[in-house]
């Protein structure tokens, strides 16, 4: 009886909040699936009519949908293994004894504190062909013989947008990453000194294993992120179809064409692929934690 009144007293307390978000979120998003069965049009007052898949067939037949989706998964398998691996390094770092770590540990946070088209706006200004501070530097140590124009470039712009999301968000795994670092036993490395044990063997034997599971969380968080990602390639290409991600994509095809019916099958797309990406790392946890109890 105790633990069900806990239970509805529980639910009574998390009425708002889901009342809230069902109305920020949830009827949003039920219109952008409905418009996505629709040929809604921006610049038409006729009311949507009901066209069932066309629109989903129109984005699978543009190559810019398929050019977009190799982008965004590129985008993210690059950053986000970066991320994790710089992530990685500086949070054992900032994990060792020194003085002045608690500043350093401030200082890292800098860049994700830092709005994100503000740091794009900034690093765009640093790419500038013209008068950007990276050419300039390339130039002074010879890297290369003129300026390029790295976020017009199809063939660079990729890596001008990876190398903006790994700076900024390097800190948010070196967080998450520092705090289960943190959480570890020290009775464990003072044994593993005492048996003279490689540091490089500790880290893998020891350290990796025991952080898996806040690391596979961060990973996820990242890839999720990543996978929606807009401002970044948006406010560094100048919605470059070369260059475009998804969800820049279905902003181009909402905003721009007008076509809100192939907009909101683009950004269902991208929704579905993202809740398949996520059913599938709870499947696959839930089922590492049963083989872990058994």
């Amino acid at each position: 009886m105790l633990a069900r009144q806990r239970v509805r007293a529980a639910w009574l307390f998390l009425l708002p909040t889901l009342v809230v978000l069902a109305g920020v979120a949830g009827w949003p998003l039920l219109r952008t699936f409905w418009f996505a069965f629709t040929n809604a049009n921006l610049g038409s007052t006729e009311p949507p009519e009901f066209v069932g898949l066309e629109n989903f067939v129109v984005v699978m037949e543009d190559p810019d949908w398929w050019r977009s989706v190799r982008n965004t998964f590129l985008f993210t398998g690059v950053s986000v293994t970066l991320e994790t691996v710089l992530g990685m390094i500086i949070a054992l770092t900032l994990n060792s004894h020194f003085r002045g770590r608690g500043v350093l540990r401030a200082a890292v946070l800098v860049p994700w504190a830092i709005p994100t088209v503000v740091s794009a706006r900034m690093w765009g200004w640093m790419f500038n062909d013209q008068y950007g501070v990276i050419n300039e530097m390339f130039l002074y140590f010879g890297l290369i013989s003129e300026p390029i124009a790295w976020t017009v470039d199809p063939n660079l712009s990729m890596a001008a947008i990876i190398a903006v999301d790994v700076w900024k968000t390097t800190p948010f795994m070196t967080l998450l990453l520092l705090a289960a670092l943190q959480m570890l036993p020290d009775e464990l490395y003072e044994a593993a000194r005492l048996d003279g044990a490689h540091p490089v063997l500790v880290f893998f034997r020891i350290t990796l294993p025991l952080i898996r599971g806040p690391m596979l969380v961060a990973i996820i968080f990242r890839v999720l992120d990543a996978l929606r990602v807009f401002d970044l390639f948006y406010v560094l290409t100048s919605n470059s179809s070369e260059s475009m991600s998804m969800a820049v994509y279905a902003r181009q095809q909402m905003f721009e064409f007008q076509d809100l019916g192939v907009g909101a099958a683009a950004a269902t797309l991208l929704f579905a692929l993202i809740a398949l990406f996520t059913i599938i790392y709870m499947v696959v946890n839930r089922n590492s934690v049963i083989q872990e109890v058994a």
